[in-house]
């Protein structure tokens, strides 16, 4: 068969990743020996030279072994999972841990953090290509679909937390910045009643989705709150009375130290509620009141998506975890 190749790459790149991807998918057997070089030039209608060369990549990679005499063997058929997500977070390590527990041993993980780089996000992309069986990404940004994307079969890619861009032939668990966290604070707002304002700390440049500015100012003129968003932490004064919704778990942290620094106490003089749960909001002080997805979940539907194939669309809740910070 004669291969279209691309641009994009190197021909001997290229051949190693598709010989690559057709161990993956079991047309060649582990132990068994790989057709000759000689004979894989005639199939993609390359040098033999390039044959060779691809083979040395396969070896280096550690798909492939040969033998004097014998010539190349299968030595892993694992299956690879790219795994590229934006930064890292602590509840990304719960996320994480519990994606490779489902998984089962024949799986190896690769994970990334693009950092919202937009360059940094298509060069993952673009030299994953053909290396994995399945591609689980956050995307780099809410409202733009990267065009290296397309280049991946969507029974093979699976999209994660957040993207208002139209994602209907794709697999995608994500978590709504919007209504659901409206909801949340619906929830809370028994507690609420008691302040007299409800800020929100979003730092100037903070990648977090624009729709969660629009429901907390819906929220706050509903409930006859007065409102503010913070988005100089330096400039920040804990003021009692007030309520504060952190995104970053570092915003958390200079909030409670701020307010020691004050004399007010959380939960008391003042309210907080942090934005995606982790172990250590149990701890501080008396509880910090949490709104956060189930993370753990996420990482076991994305290994079920891995596991059976199944397309998936799901939205998953956002949860208050109440504590004693409100």
């Amino acid at each position: 068969m004669k291969v279209a190749f691309g641009q994009q790459t190197t021909k001997v790149k290229q051949l190693a990743d598709l010989i690559s991807q057709d161990i993956s998918v079991g047309k060649y057997e582990a132990a068994n020996a790989l057709p000759s070089i000689n004979r894989l030039s005639q199939d993609y209608k390359v040098s033999r030279d390039t044959v060779f060369k691809a083979f040395v990549d396969l070896k280096e990679r550690g798909i492939i072994d040969s033998t004097p005499g014998k010539g190349y063997f299968v030595v892993n058929r694992k299956k690879n999972i790219l795994l590229l997500l934006d930064e890292y977070s602590p509840f990304k390590d719960t996320l994480y841990n519990s994606f490779v527990k489902t998984l089962s041993a024949k799986y190896k993980v690769d994970l990334w953090f693009h950092q919202y780089n937009e360059s940094l996000f298509n060069t993952i992309i673009r030299e994953s290509m053909g290396k994995y069986n399945k591609y689980v990404v956050m995307n780099f940004d809410n409202e733009k679909f990267s065009p290296y994307l397309y280049k991946i079969d969507p029974s093979r890619l699976l999209l994660l937390d957040f993207g208002k861009f139209d994602k209907r032939e794709y697999s995608y668990i994500c978590q709504d910045f919007g209504r659901q966290f409206y909801r949340a604070l619906s929830q809370l707002s028994e507690r609420l009643q008691h302040y007299r304002k409800l800020n929100l700390c979003i730092v100037k440049g903070s990648k977090h989705p624009e729709e969660t500015y629009e429901y907390f100012r819906k929220y706050c003129t509903e409930h006859c709150l007065e409102s503010g968003v913070i988005k100089n932490m330096d400039e920040l004064e804990v003021c009692s009375g007030e309520v504060y919704i952190a995104i970053r778990q570092v915003d958390v942290v200079e909030i409670v130290k701020k307010s020691r620094t004050a004399g007010l106490t959380c939960g008391v003089d003042f309210g907080l509620i942090a934005y995606n749960d982790t172990p250590a909001y149990e701890v501080i002080d008396k509880g910090i009141t949490a709104m956060s997805i189930d993370w753990k979940k996420m990482g076991v539907l994305m290994a079920d998506f891995v596991l059976s194939g199944r397309p998936v669309q799901i939205y998953l809740p956002t949860e208050v975890h109440l504590r004693g910070s409100v």
